[in-house]
């Protein structure tokens, strides 16, 4: 006969049910300096905090021990911001570039949420330049923001790059970052402008995305793609 089961008594300290239904570990008496000493040592040579949930958890009911520290992944990442400059000048009404040119820039917005990224929306044309949508978490409502743009008139585009990299240097300095390497620039043009600006020295990197006449080419978005040493794309 297989021996009986031992009953166990109820668990008086068991955590307490907050609100939601999630368990929350009841504290625990506050650690020994020598202990907290040890986790600020340990967390500032990782790089990292301490993760109290999954501290407290792996310890169960013993002692506090620096053998139950964890610690968040020193690899966090970090989201990037994709400021996407679309032309909307006059040329890009020729051909369907515009429409095209909008719906390039609605999927980025798409899939900059889905990532978890930033964006920011700028357009350059008739009116100045403009910005849209500002620097922020990406959701897919922005794209509402798209849809409506007109097109007409010049393309100020040395103005519209001036006022990326002016957007990406604050963008920087209000997330702590020392260089623009999560910041992406996509420019999405067809190149009809005489002006041959600078890069943004903010952008971590460049995409120029060329829409461009397909059968009569003039080539400067692969030219500025080169000398900026950018990627170049075609709007397939």
């Amino acid at each position: 006969m297989a021996p009986k089961k031992s009953m166990s008594h109820p668990n008086l300290h068991a955590p307490a049910m907050a609100p939601g239904g999630w368990r929350w570990p009841t504290p625990n008496p506050p650690a020994k300096p020598s202990l907290a000493r040890h986790a600020a040592r340990t967390a500032e040579a990782l790089g990292t905090g301490i993760d109290w949930v999954r501290t407290l958890i792996g310890k169960g009911p013993q002692r506090l021990a620096p053998s139950h520290l964890r610690h968040r992944p020193p690899n966090a990442r970090v989201p990037r911001l994709h400021l996407i400059a679309l032309d909307t000048s006059g040329s890009m009404q020729r051909g369907g570039r515009l429409a095209k040119a909008k719906g390039y820039a609605a999927r980025l917005i798409e899939q900059a949420a889905r990532a978890g990224d930033h964006v920011a929306l700028l357009g350059f044309g008739g009116q100045g330049v403009q910005l849209f949508l500002p620097p922020g978490p990406a959701r897919a409502a922005g794209t509402a923001r798209v849809r409506p743009l007109g097109g007409g008139g010049g393309t100020p585009l040395a103005a519209c790059l001036a006022e990326a990299n002016r957007l990406l240097r604050h963008a920087q300095r209000r997330g702590g970052a020392a260089d623009g390497a999560d910041a992406c620039l996509w420019l999405l043009t067809d190149g009809r402008t005489l002006e041959q600006p600078t890069a943004p020295a903010a952008a971590g990197h460049i995409v120029v995305v060329d829409f461009d006449d397909p059968l009569r080419p003039i080539g400067r978005c692969a030219a500025w793609a080169e000398r900026w040493r950018a990627e170049h794309r075609l709007p397939h």
